[in-house]
Formats: structure tokens, C-alpha cells, sequence
């Protein structure tokens, strides 16, 4: 007797989330702004990509707004 083909199911529903456990958190920035950003994490020793630049920027200004 042969044995039955194994057939590969497919998920259904809703895929799962990219990235880690943090939720995203998107913004629109205007040209004028995304230049600056992307000309401070230029500046950068380790060169981070936009979205680390922006965590950065806004816990810089975090840090500032708090003291």
C-alpha cells in the first residue's frame, strides 16, 4: 500500500506582525525635515538608519524637555 502525500497547509487569517514588540509608530515628515534627519544621522560614528535616528532625536528631545 502507498503511503499518502503529505500536503503542506497553508495558514489562514491574518499574518503576524513584523518587527519586535513595540508598536509602530509612523510620521510624516516634510523634505525640509527628513534632510535634517537624515544629515544628523550622517553625523552619526555608527551612521543609523532614519528610524533609529528619529528614536534618537526624539529621546534627545525627551531628555531636554525634562530637565
Amino acid at each position: 500500500m502507498r503511503k499518502a502525500i503529505s500536503v503542506n497547509k497553508k495558514s489562514r487569517g491574518r499574518p503576524k506582525k513584523a518587527g519586535g514588540v513595540y508598536p509602530v509608530s509612523a510620521v510624516r515628515l516634510s523634505p525640509e525635515v527628513g534632510a535634517a534627519v537624515d544629515k544628523w544621522a550622517g553625523s552619526q560614528a555608527d551612521t543609523p538608519t532614519r528610524s533609529e535616528a528619529i528614536r534618537r532625536l526624539v529621546e534627545i528631545g525627551l531628555k531636554a524637555k525634562g530637565k
